[in-house]
């Protein structure tokens, strides 16, 4: 399945334009051929994961949905989420990646620091991307540069952030089934 020349279908189970552009720059750095599609599927968990578990189990969930949905040979789930610490609550992420057949692969990825004007929202029950839309007084900020973006200073965009787990997913891929 990952030898020169062998063409893949991989889905990804969103259809949000950063979560997309991360999986297909993981897609060439791990010079894969094929073709990334993006399909929305459920996650299976609240629309503001609220823990690094209910975050990952997200991101398993839209891995396995996608995969059967798209028909896919590899089927990929991202999903953001939030948990709280001692310091505050911190953006976090997860991927994971299905295949039929074999193990479901997860990595998580980078961790920052929320504003706590920005966690007492979320705290009270609001879903992160229109809290920092009213917080930037912008649209879209989940489907463009994201939280990360506004809280490094665009140092670290969402796809950025995406495409470190992606590739994290991916890499493991490929090392399992090159063996």
């Amino acid at each position: 399945m990952t030898k020169a020349g062998v063409y893949m279908k991989i889905a990804i189970g969103s259809s949000n334009p950063a979560k997309r552009l991360a999986v297909e720059k993981a897609v060439q750095a791990a010079h894969l051929e094929g073709e990334v599609i993006a399909l929305s599927v459920p996650s299976g968990v609240r629309e503001q994961p609220f823990s690094d578990t209910e975050t990952k189990q997200g991101a398993i969930n839209r891995a396995k949905a996608v995969l059967e949905k798209a028909e896919a040979h590899i089927g990929i789930g991202l999903e953001g989420g939030v948990m709280e610490t001692e310091d505050g609550l911190y953006l976090c992420n997860w991927g994971a990646l299905a295949v039929k057949e074999q193990p479901v692969i997860t990595a998580g990825g980078a961790r920052i620091l929320l504003p706590e004007e920005v966690a007492e929202q979320l705290r009270s029950g609001q879903e992160l991307g229109p809290v920092m839309d009213q917080f930037t007084n912008k649209r879209g900020i989940r489907q463009h540069e994201g939280a990360v973006g506004i809280f490094s200073n665009g140092l670290v965009t969402r796809d950025e952030m995406f495409l470190h787990v992606a590739k994290l997913l991916l890499g493991q891929f490929l090392r399992n089934n090159d063996k």
